[in-house]
């Protein structure tokens, strides 16, 4: 599959690329284009937007474009990604929905992964899934040391 995006990539699309690749589909294909762009790239191309308005894999409510994918894949049964998911979603909006503490972390990451120089958005996302590896490990750990699992 092809998934589409805007370009210049922050928090949430590089953590959906990540989520998509490991957990969605393997082989997937990620575009990067303006914002204006991409509704119409994505039906020439045949490909799935996301994170951008008004679609299905965008930010709803309180709620980012990684949680989105999360809830429609099934995957907020895997306690891990429901952690992650909350820390995802506070680097990517005020933290106002979970108020997680690793989320300023992750924000600050992603603001200096910005700030690297790399030569596209495909090449910035390779680099920056290792933290989201490591996050995702970090957040395995966390569960097996009995993170509570309480909602707002």
């Amino acid at each position: 599959m092809k998934w589409i995006t805007r370009e210049k990539v922050k928090v949430d699309r590089v953590a959906c690329p990540w989520l998509i690749q490991k957990f969605i589909d393997p082989q997937a294909e990620f575009l990067f284009v303006p914002s204006g762009q991409v509704l119409d790239e994505a039906q020439r191309l045949g490909a799935i937007p996301y994170d951008v308005p008004g679609v299905e894999f965008g930010h709803h409510g309180q709620e980012c474009s990684f949680d989105a994918l999360v809830k429609k894949h099934g995957l907020d049964r895997v306690p891990a990604l429901e952690l992650l998911a909350r820390i995802v979603n506070g680097a990517d909006t005020d933290n106002s929905l979970w108020n997680q503490a690793e989320s300023a972390g992750l924000k600050a990451i992603a603001e200096g992964f910005q700030r690297l120089g790399f030569k596209d958005d495909m090449a910035q996302n390779r680099a920056e899934w290792i933290v989201y590896d490591a996050l995702y490990a970090y957040c395995q750990d966390a569960i097996r040391r009995g993170w509570p699992r309480t909602t707002n």
